[in-house]
């Protein structure tokens, strides 16, 4: 085996490719990069007009999730109508139901404005009204009306009743019939001087005329009645003239609009009835406190003005003008309230108080006509906002509801305005996970997000890629207001872009990290009095970030030199190994090796994975060593029991282990202990193995070569230490320069193999042998060794076993 030149380890960018000295020549870039895919699907969603076709775009977080649908959206919406303003009105047949009403885009305010210019003129015109000497002279004839019939009905009365000797007398309680005496009221002692008979007489007299009497005053209420509603008949007669007068024009104004017309006949009906709501406060009746908190009487004109949601109507110096465009709202904090709208309250009298002016709206009122953005892990996390949004997309109504509602524990009496006819569509923005857990879960979610828009955190490196890549970098800094690169920063870059997705052939287009990169780079570029940010400064900022993430890895490196964890970079050992594992702490990843150990007896065909005992391995890795047994059962006992016990461990390990990486590595230590054939110890392994003995594909494998790399260097590098990688992995290698350059020294080596033959061939310096046409393993290698002592420990199981039957 031939370990791997330079060229293989790491993957240089030439700067010679850009025909630029800064990215300061180069043109923004005006489309996205690497996102073909979630490009045209967010197009399509955007673009299709049934129902449920909303957008869920997902991908790691930092790809450009959300700029690529604002830039879509912000591209759309120029070509797109502008929405209708909605306002709410009060309803005078239904207060606690407020009406909603669409108008034209920036005609709400105009509408409103209106109202409160109507309010005022009839506040002034409808008392100028009720001063005029033609109502002061009806209203005067009709109480000189009301007093003559009463006069006339009291002057007949009393003529009858005087010439009976009887007097009507006025009294604070009312009416009282008292005797006279040649046209004088008698007095009690005079009336008792009277004889028997006179005073009889007089009894009789008053006895008849209080029965008569009675009947007038029983009259009275009616005749006083009658004189208030011909006293209201007028007044609503002359209120009527001069509010239709005043709200002639607004009606002129919007005749085109139904839903207008009706509402200025309700508020024309109520002025009408409450015209003494806009006379003057000395002139109007009072009205207790308490009556006004409820409704009766109150001189509160709020229930004729319009309570504008949605405005689309911008105003400033110039004047007022309609925005441009459809509506994209980015809801940061998608509550319930946030997201449907609210009613609010406020405090009256101890008591909380509400009407439609206190009416708000949502981020979905907002949104109306246009697009929507929430982030999917925030509106999962609030209660109540994804039923509601669920539901109102099913109905296509926003419909305004407190939490306690939809408990159905909300207040006896609260309001309920008229539900809004929905146009939207909605982006959410997410990862993978919550997007399949929804598809999955909840059966209501596909049918409302049928696209997907599914963001990639890689794409393919070429030279239009990586020239692409700098226009793109160059258009970050101009908007960032970063310094620009020169050639060799955009390299750095470049080969960094490759270093982040793990693949020499790959960039990454989570371009959050890119764009870290480069402000830490500008940074150091000031920090070196530099105008340019080139190669050294990029370095330096890749280094600086190392460092302050890495206290731990620089811990755990220091406890093996020191020997408290055991890790041996020379020498052989039966049965023992260094693994290659991968820890990752927040962002930072790097790799420490680990001592794998196995000891082998005969037994009963079982493979002990001490980790699985104690619960300390991850499904993943038991999958791992559950393979070994297929190994070596496919390789050596196919026609006969595999009569062995084999206990393979992590030394030194006090945490969860997951993950195959180590499978190959666990073979190793097992076929070593199985031949009794030393492993070199100057040597590391990483890989995961098939039940055939292929050698899998692992991730973290730049970390982990320096992981090792980084032991043995402080140890001193002697030539012989090295490690050896998966195949498939040599694509992936973008290591660090120290590492390239020990190797291409020959102080370090690394090694690609295919095999577990090709390893335990490198590890033990035997060859591992080839089975013939008769089933049998040459002489001398591993697999002869193997072989041989398994068929030792098959042969004595079998002796035990006969002896203790027998």
């Amino acid at each position: 085996m031939k370990a791997l030149k330079r060229q293989d380890l790491y993957r240089v960018c030439d700067p010679s490719l850009f025909d630029f000295e800064t990215t300061d020549e180069l043109d923004d870039l005006d489309h996205f990069v690497g996102q073909d895919r979630a490009l045209q699907a967010a197009k399509f969603a955007f673009g299709m007009k049934g129902r449920g076709y909303n957008l869920f775009a997902f991908g790691p977080h930092g790809t450009g999730k959300s700029s690529l649908v604002r830039r879509l959206l912000n591209e759309r919406v120029k070509n797109m109508g502008v929405p209708r303003d909605w306002v709410y009105v009060n309803n005078f047949d239904a207060p606690h139901k407020p009406r909603a009403l669409a108008f034209e885009a920036g005609k709400a305010r105009v509408f409103a404005d209106a109202m409160v210019q109507l309010v005022d003129d009839l506040k002034a015109t409808i008392p100028q009204a009720f001063e005029k000497d033609e109502y002061r002279q009806r209203r005067d004839a009709l109480e000189a009306k009301f007093k003559g019939i009463q006069d006339k009905a009291f002057g007949d009365f009393q003529e009858r009743a005087e010439a009976q000797n009887v007097g009507l007398l006025r009294t604070p309680t009312g009416f009282a019939l008292v005797p006279l005496k040649e046209g004088t009221i008698l007095k009690p002692d005079e009336f008792k001087a009277l004889s028997e008979e006179e005073q009889e007489k007089h009894k009789q007299a008053i006895d008849i005329f209080q029965e008569e009497l009675e009947q007038i005053v029983e009259e009275l209420p009616r005749m006083e009645k009658e004189y208030r509603v011909s006293v209201r008949d007028l007044n609503r007669e002359v209120t009527q003239f001069a509010v239709r007068h005043q709200i002639m024009e607004l009606r002129k104004n919007f005749c085109d609009h139904d839903g207008v017309q009706s509402y200025l006949d309700a508020v024309e009906a109520d002025v009408i009835e409450n015209a003494d709501d806009f006379l003057p406060e000395e002139q109007a009746p009072q009205v207790p406190a308490v009556a006004a908190i409820m409704g009766g009487g109150q001189r509160d004109f709020r229930r004729y003005e319009v309570n504008v949601i949605v405005d689309y109507a911008t105003c400033d110096e110039k004047g007022c003008h309609v925005v441009e465009g459809a509506p994209i709202v980015e809801e940061d904090h998608p509550t319930l309230p946030n997201m449907v709208g609210r009613v609010e309250t406020v405090s009256m009298y101890g008591t909380a108080m509400t009407d439609f002016t206190l009416i708000k709206a949502g981020a979905l009122h907002k949104a109306n006509g246009g697009y929507l953005i929430v982030d999917a892990h925030k509106i999962l996390t609030q209660p109540f906002a994804w039923e509601a949004l669920k539901r109102i997309l099913h109905t296509g109504r926003i419909r305004i509801e407190s939490a306690a509602e939809s408990y159905g524990v909300g207040p006896t009496m609260m309001l309920e305005p008229e539900p809004i006819p929905l146009d939207v569509k909605v982006v959410m923005i997410g990862d993978a996970q919550i997007y399949y857990l929804l598809n999955h879960l909840d059966p209501d979610f596909h049918e409302l997000f049928k696209v997907a828009a599914d963001f990639d955190d890689q794409m393919e490196r070429n030279d239009n890629s990586m020239k692409t890549y700098a226009q793109l970098l160059g258009t970050y800094v101009r908007q960032e207001g970063l310094a620009p690169l020169d050639a060799s920063g955009v390299a750095r870059i470049v080969e960094q872009g490759s270093r982040f997705c793990e693949d020499s052939e790959r960039l990454t287009t989570h371009m959050a990290s890119i764009v870290d990169l480069v402000r830490e780079a500008d940074y150091w570029m000031r920090e070196d009095g530099a105008k340019v940010i080139s190669r050294r400064h990029v370095e330096r900022a890749i280094d600086a970030k190392v460092y302050r993430s890495d206290r731990i890895r620089e811990r755990i490196l220091d406890e093996i030199h020191r020997g408290t964890i055991h890790i041996d970079t020379d020498g052989e050992v039966v049965g023992q190994i260094n693994g290659l594992a991968v820890l990752q702490l927040d962002h930072f990843m790097f790799g420490r090796p680990s001592r794998i150990s196995c000891t082998v007896r005969m037994g009963r065909g079982e493979i002990v994975n001490i980790e699985r005992e104690v619960a300390l391995s991850g499904p993943l890795h038991s999958k791992g060593v559950l393979i070994l047994t297929s190994f070596l059962a496919q390789r050596f006992a196919k026609d006969r029991p595999l009569s062995l016990t084999a206990n393979i461990v992590f030394e030194q390990s006090y945490s969860n282990i997951d993950g195959d990486s180590a499978s190959s590595t666990e073979l190793y230590s097992l076929l070593s202990a199985l031949a009794d054939v030393p492993i070199r110890q100057s040597l590391a392994v990483t890989g995961s193995v098939d039940q055939y003995g292929h050698v899998q594909a692992i991730g973290g494998v730049n970390e982990k070569i320096e992981g090792f790399f980084d032991v043995c260097m402080a140890r001193g590098l002697n030539g012989k230490q090295g490690v050896l990688i998966p195949q498939d992995n040599v694509k992936h290698l973008m290591l660090r320069a120290d590492v390239v350059d020990a190797c291409e020294r020959g102080d370090f080596h690394i090694y690609p193999v295919d095999t577990i033959d090709q390893g335990i061939e490198l590890l033990t310096g035997i060859p591992a042998g080839e089975m013939d046409e008769n089933g049998q393993y040459p002489i001398g290698t591993i697999n002869r060794l193997a072989a041989v002592r398994l068929k030792t420990f098959n042969r004595r199981w079998f002796e035990m076993t006969r002896a203790s039957s027998g």
